[in-house]
């Protein structure tokens, strides 16, 4: 049986190296399994211009198995290199969530990361800030505005935003752990099924043996909500939505319910660990 290291670009096996420990054997069985079901898939990496690059393919996978509460599945990396980090819509072109311009609202490449955008206008709503009905405009401008301020206990950047995430027990994954031009997202998407497959089994498992309450699927996206089908999708509680490039995304009242207690674009008292 040939191996999948064997197979792979370079990149993939740095990508390894970067996991947190607790992860690397589901990892390394998954990307076998991956290559079990197809074996040209890795071959065919080699020679595709994929994204995330540079050793960032399993960044999602830097923080512990034992720091899992939630797992939020999105369908794949976003198709800019700047951008693609390994986290699911956290986009690494942006720095400031606010715009700096006289009646501006989201910084602009917030405006240009959809799917983060209307994420941060639902979460917006859920807090209170914004009327469902009046997300953009001036009512966004007065958000921004206030939000700017030194004291307004707003995040400022992406990395607060994906660090509030991560502290609360988020692993922020993809359906397809890779974008190509020349593939088709659902396509990738399949061929990651079994790598998939492999960590959610593992993650079950460890909890079960730490006597830990099993983390919970949140699925956007028709190809997140495919990952139902999988047995071991079966072991977890999950919600889903449509994915949060849809206008509709803001709206969703399950989504809502679900973030608001947990105050996402709010700054942590100094040395809370959540």
């Amino acid at each position: 049986m040939s191996s999948w290291q064997d197979a792979c670009p370079d990149d993939v096996r740095l990508a390894v190296e970067q996991a947190h420990t607790s992860w690397r054997p589901a990892i390394e069985t998954g990307l076998q399994r991956v290559h079990d079901a197809n074996p040209h898939y890795f071959l065919g990496l080699t020679t595709s211009d994929y994204l995330p690059n540079q050793g960032r393919l399993f960044t999602a996978f830097s923080m512990p198995m034992d720091d899992v509460h939630y797992i939020l599945m999105g369908e794949g990396p976003y198709p800019r290199a700047d951008s693609a980090t390994g986290y699911c819509f956290m986009d690494g072109a942006v720095k400031s969530l606010w715009s700096d311009e006289e009646g501006g609202g989201l910084s602009k490449k917030v405006n240009r990361a959809t799917s983060l955008r209307n994420f941060m206008k639902m979460l917006l709503v859920a807090s209170g800030h914004l009327q469902q009905e009046a997300t953009t405009g001036d009512a966004m401008a007065a958000v921004a505005s206030q939000a700017r301020q030194p004291d307004s206990g707003f995040i400022q950047t992406l990395d607060d935003l994906q660090q509030n995430l991560i502290g609360q027990g988020f692993l922020l994954l993809n359906a397809s752990l890779v974008f190509r031009e020349d593939t088709a997202p659902v396509k990738d998407a399949k061929a990651w099924q079994p790598f998939l497959q492999t960590v959610l089994s593992a993650l079950h498992q460890h909890q079960s043996g730490q006597n830990k309450r099993t983390a919970m699927l949140i699925l956007w996206g028709k190809i997140a909500e495919q990952l139902r089908a999988m047995s071991e999708a079966a072991l977890y509680e999950q919600i889903s939505a449509e994915h949060p490039y849809n206008l509709s995304f803001i709206a969703n009242k399950t989504m809502q319910d679900f973030f608001r207690p947990m105050n996402l674009l709010s700054k942590l008292p100094e040395g809370k660990i959540l």
